[in-house]
């Protein structure tokens, strides 16, 4: 339970690889006043360093290969169920490399969020530093979204924007973002599990506000 005595909304995060914004999103949840916890980390992979992030930090852990299932669908019905069984209110994406159909997408919807290392709707995909680079971009940065069946889409609800820099190559901007996908990734599940997330037609509301908003916009989530 939170610090108010508010239940918090139970959350579960896939991922496929070190799992540097899962540390992010543990971190924040082990805040006393935070309306969201953590109670499960599904990987694809068995040899995911988020997975020990995670143990580390308590909290269940599950393998599910997809190379082990027929199809797609068949996949997705085994994470549906390991979430189903803890209780999972909100999946968050963290790198993780699997695309999901539109069936599994669905039943999630405004529930499932998802961090891309662009400024939505610019830069869907992959390449996104190296591609705003070529494009002689001013600027760059992350966005979190609530997830839709297609690539890269759905309601923003924060991002952050860092300048692009004389002499920056694809990592040294991929670096400078990624310190702000730390940053909002966080913000934005805290502010969804507060129920400050208002979902109208394409455009996610935060407190009555259009997003996406900037992290320095967004006052921190409380719980009432």
């Amino acid at each position: 339970m939170s610090g108010s005595g508010r239940l918090r909304r139970r959350v579960g995060v896939l991922i496929s690889g070190s799992g540097s914004n899962l540390q992010a999103l543990i971190d924040s949840c082990a805040t006393p006043e935070s309306p969201a916890e953590i109670v499960l980390v599904i990987s694809n992979r068995d040899d995911a360093y988020g997975l020990t992030r995670a143990r580390n930090a308590g909290i269940a852990t599950c393998t599910i290969d997809h190379t082990a299932f027929p199809d797609r669908p068949s996949f997705e019905r085994k994470i549906l169920s390991a979430l189903s069984e803890q209780g999972v209110e909100i999946v968050c994406l963290a790198g993780f490399m699997r695309i999901l159909t539109p069936g599994f997408v669905e039943q999630w919807e405004d529930r499932m969020l998802n961090v891309h290392p662009s400024l939505l709707p610019d830069y869907k995909g992959l390449h996104t530093h190296q591609r705003a680079l070529d494009d002689g971009a001013d600027w760059h940065g992350c966005t979190v979204h609530l997830v839709r069946p297609a690539l890269d889409d759905g309601p923003l609800v924060v991002q952050a924007r860092v300048p692009v820099l004389d002499g920056d190559d694809a990592d040294s901007l991929a670096a400078r973002v990624l310190v702000q996908e730390h940053r909002i990734y966080p913000l934005a599940l805290q502010l969804l599990a507060a129920g400050r997330v208002e979902v109208k037609g394409d455009t996610a509301l935060i407190d009555g506000l259009t997003g996406p908003l900037s992290p320095d916009a967004v006052s921190q989530p409380k719980v009432s």
